[in-house]
Order: C-alpha cells, then structure tokens, then sequence
C-alpha cells in the first residue's frame, strides 16, 4: 500500500455509501471521494499545513472544502454511528466503558482568531462551533482537552471537545446524553452495562446518576471525600463499592489516546475551528472501527451494514 493510502479496499467499501457523492447537476467535476479522505488522513496523521498536502491529492483547497463541509453537516459523525450500530448488531460492541480525556497543545496557528474566553463550549450540539472554539489556558498553555467515551475494547463511541482548563466530571454528563447506538428493533442503547473513570469522576452527581439509571460505577473514590464521609460518622453514608479487577481494564482509553496521538495533526491542535478538528477525532474513530470489523470479521462488509453478502 502506498504511504499515501490509509484505507484497506475493505474498509473503503465500508463507509464509501455514506459519503457525498456526484448529483448530477452541471458544475465543476465531482472530486474522488476516496482521494479526498485520504488526504484528510494523511493531512492529520503528518501534521502539516493544509497547502502542503502533495499534489497527488490534487488541490489542496479542494480537499480542505470537502474536511469543512463534512465537518459542518456531521457527516462522520453519521458514518461512526452507523458503524457503532453495525458493531453492536455483530456483537462486537463490549458495554464495560470507560471515561477519560486527554490534553492537546494548540499551535499558534490555531489561536490567531478571535476567541470569546468567557463564553463556555458547546456540548448539546458539536456541529456548532462554540465562541472560545475549544481553545483554553491551561498550566501547559493553550490547550484543547479530547474527551473519550470507549467501549470496552478501546473503541470510540463518543468524542468531545473542550479548552483545556476545562474539567473532566462536569463532561461525563455531556458525555452520557451522546450516547446513543440505534439498533433494528427498538429504541438506541443509551445505557451501558458499567463505567470506568479516575477519581476525576469521583462525585456524588456522577454516582447518583449512574445509580438512578441501574449502570455500576467502576470509580475509585479519593482519599479526601473517605476523610469527610467517615468524619460525618453514620450521616456519611456507606462505603463506596469499588472492584478493583475490573478497574484494570480501565487501561484501553490511555492506548486508544496513544493510537489517536499517532495523527500528528491531532497530537498538536492546528486547526482554528473547534468542529474542524473535532471532525478528524471522529475520522480516527471512523478507521479504528473499520479496522475492528477487518479484524473481528470474516464477513462481507455490505452484510455488515445490512446489506447483502457478496459470499
């Protein structure tokens, strides 16, 4: 496979339906869509400017046309559902989660633009670029903060952007309410067997709203809220129930943040727009995914996302 090329013929065949295609109408030629996701990957996974892309991808500001508009309509974000469904259809879906986010420098060309530092981020609509555009000061600088929600297994299932100073427990909420795997028959899975987080996601909100909804809390508690809970003697409530076998496993989102690391253009925030760069989260979840069925499956891919089998 060329070093230009990511995407197995497999794993194109895979997402090549729900991506935009020629309508038609009079105009300039419809660019190769496939040409134009691998030079979106291959923009993010090296680093580089977007005018640096080599010519084999043809314009660069073709393709960079195409990255902001399937960032505006959501298009990966419908590509990685529909996947998830897929995923979860054929069982390949572990609904042991776990929750963590992790920290990403933004380069001086991603903050020369004008940012409303008082205004919050937006969590109930992504597709919405937000007036601090995800950027904060945090102890390292400025800074963009990824927070993940993985399935068992490492996989992606929720991706969100915040600035970096932002916390991590007031995002397991948002996180949640993102949640949503559609299924054939019934309304989308929105509820996981468990959830696994640091003592980060330690608080009494997060634990009464796993409880409320019959989901265990896989979370260690700190030593300071056991000093106040035993210092209020019965009025402190019983002990938080911990397992701590199956907190181990909580391992699979730091190696999904290395696998994600390994995009340049992701390790270092370029990019100005909050959505822009969000989108390409959404694509290394995309690949991961297609990767996961490559490996797990000895199935055709259009019987994958309900198709028929070529076999």
């Amino acid at each position: 496979m060329s070093r230009f090329r990511v995407l197995s013929d497999v794993q194109w065949s895979l997402i090549e339906d729900m991506l935009p295609r020629p309508t038609g109408q009079k105009g300039r030629p419809f660019s190769d869509a496939r040409a134009m996701v691998e030079a979106i990957i291959y923009r993010y996974r090296c680093g580089i400017a977007w005018r640096d892309l080599p010519e084999v991808f043809g314009p660069w500001q073709t393709v960079w046309t195409w990255h902001r508009r399937m960032a505006t309509d959501g298009t990966w974000d419908e590509v990685l559902a529909k996947l998830t469904a897929a995923a979860d259809a054929a069982g390949l879906v572990d609904w042991s989660l776990s929750v963590d986010s992790t920290i990403a420098r933004a380069h001086q060309h991603a903050t020369n633009t004008i940012r409303l530092t008082g205004a919050g981020s937006n969590y109930t609509n992504p597709r919405i670029e937000p007036p601090d555009h995800g950027i904060g000061r945090s102890r390292g600088g400025l800074s963009t903060k990824i927070h993940h929600l993985v399935d068992g297994n490492g996989l992606p299932l929720v991706a969100l952007i915040t600035p970096g100073q932002a916390g991590d427990s007031p995002m397991f909420l948002p996180l949640m309410q993102q949640l949503r795997v559609t299924r054939e028959v019934g309304r989308p899975r929105t509820r996981p067997d468990a959830v696994r987080g640091d003592k980060a996601y330690s608080s009494r909100a997060i634990r009464t709203h796993l409880r409320s909804r019959g989901i265990k809390a896989v979370i260690p508690e700190p030593d300071d809220q056991k000093g106040h809970r035993k210092r209020r003697g019965s009025h402190g409530g019983r002990p938080v129930g911990f397992d701590t076998d199956d907190y181990r496993n909580r391992n699979v989102i730091e190696r999904r943040f290395c696998h994600l690391k390994q995009w340049r253009g992701l390790a270092t925030r370029y990019d100005k727009l909050a959505i822009v760069y969000r989108a390409a989260v959404v694509l290394n979840a995309v690949i991961a995914w297609s990767r996961q069925f490559c490996d797990a499956l000895g199935i055709a891919p259009a019987r994958l996302l309900g198709g028929q089998s070529s076999q």
